[in-house]
């Protein structure tokens, strides 16, 4: 126990001996993590005498970090907590059954049940049955008479299974969504030192004291305080609402919080509190007491719907907090929210989910109004018999008979009803999600939401970073240009002088993250692994070839002595370490992309090391003869420069007067190989009419070449490559907004779009979903790693974020996390996408002809004979159970390559097609036909005693159960009809790479025959003879060669067929849209159904942040937004107006100085030509980057994309 008096602090900062033998409580650091900048360096000063200070306490050092004992971690664990905050309870068995029992369906058959339960125990006495002048069975057999109960208890039962299976498959997706968010947790690890080692530690064993290594697009997993940071800026928005960057530094504001987003920068942070107790815990703790009353309200709105919505609402209230840290936010607002949320039109749901919902609504209408006409025709029928021709008084005491009638009729009715509605549907679409989502598991596609995976189907058009996924994302340096020199290999370190060999191992070593380094192999003769920034490793990688040390550099230069570092980000795109030297005076040293880099460099070095002038034309000479070569090759090229501050201390802050005059050390040319399964996936890309763009920061040259060889562009083609700049030129007016006719005239013969900034990438996917120029509208996947790929993730259709090198910013914001960064792996994702569509397709082929069969039977029959020859039963047997195997036997055939050789099917291609049309009708007809023939001329057929107009509660006739048994067999055999839906001709194929649906079909076939033997009256069936039974086999198998005769008529001859299940059409969605600031038609169309609209305000707060990053180096004191009917003209809304005259760059090109002595107000803009590398953006250190020019707009200005979608 630390004695208070050594501190001189006060008493009540201490605490009892029962908080163990650390200096400080838990309550005592959640207090202090409640303060903000200067009343927590206050707080942290007086009470704790100081951050190194408060690491003593905790027990922790600085620099090593903790020693890593398990008892040690194991009490910080017990004292401080566990970073981990539980998730809500998951929904019990009893309450998902009762969830189930809401089915209206299933409620009105469980009314008609238990009346005709109630009635069947009311016996009249029997010669009053005598005056109300209607059959009854025969007195003798009294035991069948008391059987009247079976037939409701049998209904019942069936309604108990349905639940059973439906509250089964809720709870088992429940658990299967739990497993993958648990397996999304055990995924996410932080940077840690334990015992002076960087180590990858799971985000849920962190505890207090640690010592936690913060950068870029990271997102922190737990409060904690600055030790060290180098330009430290955090997007707090989730916690605290503001879109603005919080600068952090010891001296102004060192409290970082959990759940926030690291936007630029680096540093170290001591861990103070963690898992409940961190500020996002505090808030999910208090969310916890109000969720449950929210939770009421919403069901009762929302109790019908396709289950795995409500199942995505569940887990994304209940997911720990390092998965979905915005839920906080969520939970802060949702009070104005909910209230916003209701007044607005609910947005329609996937593609799939809105044709299906769409198709349901149908049938389910003309179920209700067959069911409704078959009761009202069985009533009157009953009724004038009885009292109009045979004028038969009511009695009273024959009512209950009546009444009795009637609720047959009714259940009838329901029974029509029942079949009608396709029950099975929301199962097919649930089992058919979750097994391709586990199934995608292990073809490294991680399902974040489970309807990208059927949007994946649908996709028209890829937009893929290059660098990881294209490429292997294994980098070398393989050319270098040094002294007037282009080495074609790497030089010896004998021909380079020792000063310049001196400056290119500084400039590297210390001018890169310390996190980024070389480790040995892994296995014997392999090669060493890269870890961190793959750039940084070629460049350490290159050091090392020249049979130079970097770490012993970096051990004479520790990061804490580090006088100031540039760090990469968006719109500075290099990277710069300022050193103070020995003999006084500052050297800065630099590398980002050489093109941007040698325009700030007016000196290089010469083959002896002496300093030279590097003009323009020097400059244009080096990029035709170095640059552009090696970039041809396909290489990426990057410069190392440094200056010399010899002459006081500059202000570090003015980067413009900072990050010029450089000297060139060297050109170094960066090899990163295609993966070599890339070019074929492209090429099955293409067949599957999917178009692949590659999207980089990449200089034109470079991603000409890659392009060239993954097969995204062939020579000869008539296709386009632009550079950002270019493209920007050609999509904007004068105002610097984006055109959609400017947009449309380039994105469909655009293949490769270099040295472009995330927002380029974010306007070419809006475009592109916004765009009306095919016939339907396309569908986007998008790639991202970086923190700014956000906003295009989000906006695109799928957003496939990269395990790997992907930070946790792009992971949150997107649908399908790729666990190896390899496009091939989104290939797989469209197979898989694709396969669900068919597999539903399928199952609505077999589902659509037994409805359609069995409500006319149910409706003729009831008409003509009074009576179904169906009975209730046999109809949820059919229907209910069977339908429910069928849709786990359809819904789970694994997908095949033929699948990649048709062309998407787009968004508004209905579900069912005019050839599925023509196999439903078709078995109709022969169905209905041999039914028919069975009922009316049936007994004569197998010479037994006829089963229509049997009396109430007679026993169960051979007639009706060789009926019910042929209908059973036909729809069996019609289930192998429908594993081809294109109208192929061999249903058999690859069957029993199924074995489900081998299972189910044999499992159906044996209960068929137990049901017909053993089912008795429940079933209302009777043993068959041999020889009826193979009858009915006969009959079925007729189902297979009549397929056979239905394939052989082309769809095109039968005109009349019509096609259902469209999907939305703009003019309703422009309807439903009413009421809304804008109508941004690929949201509103069917955009994720999961997400709350309040999501959405969420997102309107990233895109204000990503357009501030981009603003802030323009002008930091830019007032925030005021509510803005639309955020797409950021530039011309007036309070962006830039007034002041714009900063000058140095070096930049004589034409563009001269536009400069005009600017003009409102119109100051940032111009990025540079690139933003995918790999780079997981690091603060990204090399390869563009210089930023601040150029005011003229007429022909390539303005930058700020534009932002909600």
């Amino acid at each position: 126990m630390t004695n208070p008096t050594e501190h001189a602090l006060p008493a009540n900062s201490m605490v009892e001996s029962h908080e163990g033998d650390f200096g400080c409580s838990v309550m005592d650091l959640r207090k202090l993590m409640e303060l903000r900048s200067s009343d927590g360096i206050n707080q942290i000063n007086v009470h704790y005498g100081g951050v190194m200070n408060l690491c003593s306490r905790l027990k922790t050092d600085p620099v090593e970090g903790l020693s890593g004992n398990p008892a040690d971690l194991e009490k910080r664990k017990q004292v401080f907590g566990q970073n981990f905050i539980p998730p809500k309870k998951p929904k019990t068995f009893l309450e998902l059954v009762w969830e189930a029992l809401q089915d209206v369906t299933l409620i009105i058959l469980e009314i008609a049940a238990i009346i005709s339960l109630v009635l069947s125990f009311y016996r009249p006495p029997g010669e009053e049955n005598k005056q109300c002048g209607l059959p009854v069975s025969s007195p003798e057999d009294e035991g069948e008479a008391e059987a009247g109960w079976i037939e409701g208890a049998a209904i019942l039962f069936s309604v108990i299974i349905v639940v059973l299976v439906t509250a089964f498959n809720d709870w088992s997706k429940e658990k299967q969504f739990r497993g993958l968010q648990n397996r999304i947790e055990k995924e996410q690890k932080f940077s840690v030192i334990r015992n002076g080692h960087i180590i990858q530690l799971p985000v849920a064993e962190i505890v207090v004291g640690d010592i936690a290594q913060i950068k870029y697009g990271d997102l922190l997993p737990a409060d904690g305080i600055l030790i060290q940071g180098n330009d430290l800026k955090i997007d707090e928005s989730s916690l605290t609402g503001e879109s603005d960057h919080v600068k952090k530094s010891l001296e102004r504001d060192p409290m970082l919080l959990s759940g926030t987003h690291v936007m630029e920068g680096s540093g170290r942070m001591v861990v103070t509190a963690v898992g409940i107790n961190s500020q996002t815990g505090i808030i999910f703790t208090l969310l916890g007491a109000s969720e449950g009353e929210e939770e009421e309200k919403k069901k009762k709105g929302k109790k019908q719907g396709v289950p795995e919505n409500r199942n995505k609402a569940k887990t994304q209230d209940g997911v720990a907090l390092e998965i979905q840290p915005l839920n906080s936010q969520e939970g802060i607002d949702n009070e104005e929210k909910e209230k916003k949320a209701a007044k607005l039109p609910k947005k329609e749901k996937s593609v799939l989910q809105g044709k299906l919902t769409r198709l349901a609504v149908q049938i389910g209408k003309a179920g209700l109004i067959m069911s409704a006409i078959t009761v009202l025709i069985l009533i009157l029928y009953f009724v004038i018999d009885n009292f109009v021709i045979r004028r038969r008084p009511w009695l009273s005491e024959c009512t209950p008979i009546y009444i009795q009638y009637f609720v047959k009729f009714f259940i009838i009715g329901i029974t029509v009803l029942v079949v009608a509605v396709p029950e099975g549907l929301p199962l097919a679409v649930t089992i058919s999600l979750a097994y391709s989502v586990k199934k995608m598991m292990k073809d490294n596609n991680l399902v974040r939401h489970l309807d990208a995976c059927e949007t994946m189907g649908n996709a028209t058009a890829i937009c893929s970073d290059k660098t990881g996924t294209l490429t292997m994302n294994r980098m070398t340096v393989v050319q270098a240009y040094i002294g007037d020199t282009h080495y074609h290999q790497i030089p010896s370190p004998d021909t380079l002088m020792p000063k310049v060999l001196d400056l290119i191992v500084n400039g590297i070593s210390i001018n890169s993250a310390y996190t980024s380094k070389i480790l040995p192999p892994e296995k014997e003769g392999g090669l060493p692994r890269q870890v961190g920034n793959k750039t940084e490793c070629a460049l350490l990688g290159f050091v090392t070839d020249l049979k130079q040390d970097y770490h012993a550099v970096r051990n004479e230069v520790p990061e804490e002595k580090l006088y100031k570092v540039y760090t990469f980000n968006s719109v500075r795109k290099s990277m710069s370490t300022v050193i103070e030297k020995p003999s006084g005076g500052y050297r800065m040293y630099s590398k980002g992309a050489s093109e941007i880099i040698l325009r700030k460099c007016n000196r290089i070095l010469d083959k002896k090391g002496e300093v030279m002038p590097f003009k323009n034309k020097d400059r244009d000479e080096m990029v035709r003869t170095v640059i552009e070569p090696m970039a041809s090759e396909g290489l990426r090229t990057i410069c190392i420069a440094y200056r010399d501050f010899n002459d006081g201390e500059p202000t570090w802050d003015n980067e413009n007067e900072i990050l010029t005059e450089l000297t060139c050390i060297a050109v170094v040319g960066i090899e990163d190989p295609v993966r070599p399964e890339v070019p074929e996936a492209i090429a099955k890309c293409k067949r599957a009419g999917i178009t692949v763009r590659m999207v980089t920061g990449d200089n034109i040259n470079t991603a000409r070449a890659i392009a060239t060889k993954c097969g995204i562009v062939t020579p000869g083609d008539d296709f386009l490559c632009l550079e950002g700049k270019e493209f920007n030129r050609l999509i904007r007016n004068e105002k610097g907004e984006v055109e959609q006719e400017k947009l449309d005239k380039i994105w469909p013969k655009l293949r490769v779009l270099a040295r472009s900034s995330p927002t380029d990438k974010h306007t070419l996917v809006k475009g592109i979903i916004d765009s009306t120029v095919g016939e339907q509208r396309q569908v986007v996947a998008v790639t991202g790693d970086g923190t700014n790929d956000g906003p295009a993730l989000k906006k695109a259709d799928v957003g496939f974020a990269m395990g790997i090198a992907g930070t946790d910013v792009a992971k949150e914001a997107s649908d399908i996390i790729l666990t190896d960064d390899n496009f091939t792996s989104i290939v797989k994702a469209v197979m898989w996408g694709r396969n669900v569509y068919d597999s539903i397709s399928k199952f609505l082929q077999f589902q659509l002809t037994v409805n359609v069969v069995a409500v006319i039977v149910a409706f003729t029959g009831a008409c003509i004979t009074q009576d179904s020859p169906l009975k209730a039963v046999q109809m949820l047997w059919v229907n209910l159970i069977m339908d429910t195997f069928a849709s786990l036997a359809l819904a789970t055939e694994p997908p095949t390559e033929s699948l990649l050789k048709r062309r998407p099917y787009g968004r508004n291609k209905p579900l069912i097609s005019r050839t599925m049309m023509k196999n439903i009708l078709g078995h109709a007809v022969y169905q209905l036909t041999v039914i028919f023939f069975l009922v009316f001329a049936g007994e004569k057929f197998f010479d037994i005693d006829s089963g229509r107009k049997a009396p109430l509660h007679s026993p169960p006739s051979q007639h009706y159960t060789i009926i019910f048994n042929t209908f059973v067999l036909m729809q069996l055999f019609n289930e192998i009809n429908s594993r081809k839906i294109h109208g192929e001709r061999n249903v058999f194929a690859g069957i029993f790479r199924n074995l489900i649906f081998c299972a189910v079909v044999l499992g159906t076939f044996i209960s068929q025959i137990l049901i017909v033997e053993f089912g008795g009256k429940p079933f209302s069936c009777t043993k068959l003879t041999l020889s009826q039974w193979f009858w009915c086999l006969f009959i079925g198998i007729g189902e297979l060669l009549w397929g056979q005769i239905i394939s052989t008529i082309p769809t095109q001859s039968l005109k009349f067929l019509k096609e259902a299940g469209h999907g939305t059409t703009k003019e309703e969605i422009t309807k439903d849209a009413e009421g809304l600031d804008e109508i941004d038609h690929a949201e509103m169309e069917l955009r994720r159904g999961q997400i709350l609209w309040f999501r959405g305000l969420n997102r309107i707060q990233t895109q204000i942040k990503v357009v501030k990053a981009f603003h802030s180096s323009l002008h930091e004191s830019i007032q925030k937004p005021k509510n803005q009917n639309s955020i797409h003209n950021f530039m011309t809304h007036p309070e962006f107006a830039i007034d002041e005259e714009v900063p000058r760059t140095p070096l930049l090109d004589e034409h563009e100085e001269e536009n400069l002595d005009t600017p003009k107000a409102g119109t100051g803009v940032l111009l990025l030509d540079g690139e933003v590398t995918p790999y780079a953006n997981k690091n603060n250190n990204a090399v390869d980057c563009s210089q930023v020019q601040i150029v005011a707009s003229r007429s022909e200005s390539p303005l930058h994309s700020l534009e932002t979608s909600v």
